[in-house]
């Protein structure tokens, strides 16, 4: 019997996955292949862009055969990818730099020299912050340095746009991944001329912008015959991996938030229009031409828990290790901690932040560190979710996905710290399936965006404690004292 299948290809920076689902939502099969991340000096984070092209060939091939896929079953597929990427490319389309990606800090002398009025004027044009991570200072950085790819580059493209100009023969990019660049104007959907001007580019050097449910057409047939896929099968460009794991999640009317935990995190809304947080304290992404996401991405989850698993030398597993922290009491006896140990996007978007533990006394042992490890995560989303409230309102409801929300413990303390329920999203997959889903409103299969909600798993609640919670509403007080107070010593 004929099945009708979607695949989602959720292009990430440590993995690429393939996944096959039904119209529904079901999942039928999964394919990943891991991404090698090259440090050529101590702030550079560089991929080569055609690994991951043969990574994403791999993984769509590799997918179809564990689902046992016939390509006629196939109707179409999403593109989801990470932002921030940036590739230079000569007048033949090929790629003569490596791949910059969101991590590389290369150019954070030149985003503190654009932290000024200037710098402001531009991201109340692009919602983009002004941040090492986006295209715009990556170009500022090349250009300053006279770099030979620069120089010599006639095209400037992120790594989704790479692999549909290879497949597909045409450049253009979404809403959402244009607006990740810094390039781009969030109020008329247009390449903005003075950032442009900036960096000593012009438009022509950028791709074609169009909505996420633009169809691509026309599959090369070498490529189509490796991923073992019909050269009609459509594809739909989708968006960014943020706005599609918020879409994959349910989280996409107003009031309706996604907090993503893994190595790193992120809060993001749905929003009318494109709203702007004047403080610069969040992004805001175009999403459709009427539709935003306002977020801010943390680079400090489960990397601090890695960190700390590390530094005390505990050669347990990490379900081990949270066990220290069940006995220990609310607020760790007094210890608190300010996780910005990897540097720090949102809220302060500096990346010379340094971590800090204050409060140690003779009494603390390695649970009390644990447990305030977890609470200082928390707080840190918290902060970034009140950034949001600004411009989007309160949240209504909350979902919590990614790697931590699997641990009882730091989802309980997320529930007290916020005061609200906290809703927990069964799959891993959400930034796939919001990429397959928008394939289907694409082709026409699915009315619309709103409509993904008749198919995702039924989500396990975790209630708040609201005695809890008032004593961590004390406790944040000093956290953001004490956050707010460091950057004095950011050097």
């Amino acid at each position: 019997m004929s099945r009708e299948l979607v695949i989602g290809l959720d292009i990430g920076t440590t993995s690429v996955k393939a996944v096959v689902f039904k119209c529904d939502g079901q999942l039928i099969a999964e394919a990943e292949e891991l991404i090698t991340t090259n440090y050529p000096h101590p702030t550079w984070a560089e991929q080569n862009p055609k690994d991951i092209e043969e990574a994403a060939i791999f993984v769509i091939k590799n997918a179809m055969a564990k689902a046992q896929a016939r390509t006629e079953e196939i109707l179409t597929v999403g593109i989801s990818a990470a932002m921030h990427s940036l590739i230079c490319f000569d007048q033949d389309l090929q790629p003569i730099s490596p791949m910059m990606i969101w991590s590389d800090k290369r150019s954070s002398h030149i985003a503190e020299k654009y932290l000024t009025e200037d710098g402001r004027a531009m991201y109340l044009k692009t919602g983009t912050p002004i941040h090492p991570m986006t295209p715009l200072l990556k170009l500022l950085w090349l250009k300053e340095e006279q770099a030979r790819a620069y120089l010599n580059a006639r095209y400037f493209m992120s790594m989704k746009e790479y692999l549909i100009q290879k497949w597909f023969g045409v450049r253009v990019i979404d809403y959402s991944m244009a607006s990740a660049t810094g390039f781009f104007n969030v109020n008329d959907l247009k390449w903005e001329k003075s950032a442009l001007e900036l960096a000593g580019i012009n438009e022509e050097q950028l791709s074609k912008i169009v909505p996420p449910t633009e169809i691509l057409t026309g599959l090369n047939i070498e490529i189509a015959d490796q991923m073992n896929l019909l050269p009609e099968t459509p594809f739909v460009i989708g968006a960014a991996d943020g706005q599609l794991a918020n879409l994959g999640s349910g989280a996409i009317n107003p009031g309706e938030v996604n907090i993503s935990v893994g190595t790193s995190g992120a809060v993001r809304q749905f929003v009318k229009g494109a709203p702007i947080n004047k403080a610069m304290e969040t992004f805001t992404y175009a999403f459709t031409k009427d539709t935003s996401i306002v977020g801010g991405p943390t680079n400090n989850g489960g990397i601090a828990l890695q960190w700390l698993k590390d530094l005390i030398d505990f050669e347990g597993t990490y379900d081990e290790l949270l066990l220290l922290a069940d006995n220990i009491e609310l607020g760790a006896d007094g210890l608190l901690f300010v996780p910005y140990i990897n540097g720090e996007r949102a809220p302060v978007w500096d990346g010379r932040a340094k971590g800090n533990f204050y409060g140690l006394s003779v009494n603390h042992r390695k649970g009390h560190l644990v447990r305030a490890v977890l609470e200082g995560i928390s707080y840190n989303l918290f902060q970034i979710s009140q950034s949001l409230e600004t411009i989007a309102g309160p949240a209504k409801k909350i979902t919590v996905n990614g790697g931590l929300s699997k641990s009882k413990l730091w989802t309980q303390i997320m529930a007290d710290i916020f005061g609200q329920s906290i809703y927990l999203s069964d799959t891993h997959h959400n930034a796939a399936w919001g990429a397959a889903w928008t394939a289907l409103v694409g082709i026409g299969k699915v009315e619309g965006f709103s409509e993904i909600k008749s198919s995702l798993p039924h989500e396990k609640v975790v209630q708040p404690n609201m005695e809890n919670h008032q004593k961590y509403h004390h406790l944040f007080k000093k956290y953001l004292k004490l956050a707010k107070s460091l950057n004095v010593f950011f050097d």
